[in-house]
């Protein structure tokens, strides 16, 4: 019986859950928003990444190659970037609409304690950040998960037991 082997998109929408479960966690519990929190998803989608790269490599047997398993990883990655923004989406604007606003305060609160930026500089820093918060969120979730996907496949790959066959190890009859 031929093994069945978990897609990509299988394994993103996985690491995509997990994530929102924390997300929805960190809300509920008030914590979404403190210094501490903003490392736990990216740290839990990196191991995950590694996790989906090593459970590819078992699941064909370790006849892969190290190319083989990080496509796999990146391609998962991709995954979860795009079901990550739809979650980030949904998040801000009906699961938590109030975010937005505590990001944008986060935000002036950072610019104001730097000494070097005068009141109107703030102003118009949030002015911008306001008109393009999506945008910069899109940017942000996407370039940040890949550039993730992209270091948790490389030590996936090459963690993961390779034992790959090529059609000149075959024995001869």
């Amino acid at each position: 019986m031929e093994n069945k082997i978990t897609t990509p998109i299988t394994k993103g929408l996985i690491i995509t859950l997990i994530g929102a479960v924390l997300d929805l966690i960190a809300g509920f519990a008030h914590i979404k928003f403190e210094d501490w929190w903003r490392w736990v998803p990216s740290i839990v989608t990196f191991g995950a990444i590694i996790w989906a790269c090593i459970y590819y490599a078992n699941q064909m047997e370790h006849n892969v190659t190290f190319g083989n398993i990080f496509a796999d990883g990146f391609k998962t990655s991709a995954v979860v970037a795009c079901l990550s923004l739809i979650y980030f989406i949904l998040s801000v604007y009906v699961i938590f609409p109030e975010s937005r606003e505590i990001l944008m305060q986060k935000a002036r609160e950072k610019m104001e304690a730097t000494p070097n930026i005068n009141s109107e500089q703030v102003e118009q820093g949030m002015e911008f950040y306001k008109r393009s918060f999506l945008t910069l969120s899109i940017i942000g979730i996407i370039l940040v998960t890949l550039f993730i996907g992209v270091i948790a496949s490389l030590i996936g790959a090459a963690v993961a037991k390779k034992n790959p066959v090529t059609p000149f190890d075959k024995p001869h009859a």
